[in-house]
């Protein structure tokens, strides 16, 4: 492996497909030569938003974090650490699966529901396979600074990062959600 996509965005080129990747943001948490693991920041989840409601006891945001193992949570938090289970994404940013430790941070204060963002399943890929889907232009990688993967976003994240794209991506960012339509 030559390189990795490791912490730069995965912006999706529009589609007819309609699948959960047509117009996604992923942030790439791990590539490595064994394949690559990322989330959606831009796919809200309201069956598992409404889910999560009755469980916390106070609303909290879910995202699509991708097709793969829909029944597991991650968080991505920011600034404090509350759990010894974690992964880096960067100084800032860290991932966790522990459900547990993040409820316990949240109800005790220790961290905010503005610190976190929620997202059920991930995106996953094999060997090579990221890599061949980038040759194949089914993404554009993008170094994206000072992006807070906590925000609440939604496709108004795709279209403006297009637009900062400039060029062809202008093209993109105006086209209809159905493209067959244009």
């Amino acid at each position: 492996m030559n390189h990795s996509y490791k912490g730069k965005i995965l912006i999706s080129t529009p589609d007819i497909s309609g699948d959960i990747f047509s117009r996604a943001v992923v942030l790439i948490v791990d590539h490595n030569e064994n394949g690559a693991f990322g989330l959606i920041l831009n796919k809200k989840n309201s069956r598992m938003s409404d889910r999560l409601l009755h469980i916390f006891g106070f609303a909290v945001e879910v995202y699509e974090g991708g097709p793969v193992e829909n029944d597991k949570i991650f968080f991505i938090n920011k600034g404090k650490k509350v759990t010894e289970n974690f992964s880096e994404i960067n100084k800032e940013f860290y991932l966790t699966e522990d459900i547990e430790n993040v409820v316990t941070g949240l109800i005790d204060e220790l961290i905010s529901v503005d610190e976190i963002k929620v997202f059920s399943g991930y995106s996953g890929w094999g060997i090579h396979q990221l890599e061949d889907e980038v040759k194949r232009k089914m993404w554009t990688v993008v170094d994206v600074y000072n992006l807070d993967y906590t925000l609440p976003n939604d496709q108004t994240l795709w279209k403006n990062i297009m637009q900062n794209l400039g060029g062809e991506y202008l093209l993109w960012a105006n086209a209809p959600d159905n493209i067959s339509m244009n």
